[in-house]
């Protein structure tokens, strides 16, 4: 049942985003910016009985991704705003956020450690 249930209202929530985008395209991009996937997943994980700690972790893995997608929504803008087409633009954007994290993940192994 929970699962009907976060299927349903995430969906909502992205239609809800998407018409308000598509008729104020600057707000509805602030809109979408905010981290209402995380705040839902936190919300869900604390509904089904996750533990505080295992909370605690994926907050700690958005936190790490959040450089990732900056990078990405980046390229994407960026080939966007030089006409490249769509598909093409955010498949260099993702490709960008792996290679980031990659890196990132490279970068934190040599000087946490």
């Amino acid at each position: 049942m929970y699962l009907l249930i976060k299927i349903i209202s995430s969906a909502a929530i992205i239609g809800i985003v998407t018409e308000f985008a598509r008729r104020y395209p600057i707000y509805g991009g602030i809109i979408a910016a905010l981290p209402l996937i995380s705040i839902l997943s936190i919300i869900w994980l604390t509904v089904q009985g996750e533990t505080t700690q295992n909370i605690n972790k994926f907050t700690l893995g958005v936190l790490a991704g959040f450089p990732a997608t900056i990078v990405m929504l980046f390229v994407i803008y960026i080939s966007l705003k030089q006409s490249v087409h769509l598909v093409l633009s955010i498949s260099l954007g993702v490709v960008a956020w792996g290679i980031f994290l990659v890196v990132q993940k490279y970068i934190m192994a040599v000087f946490v450690s």
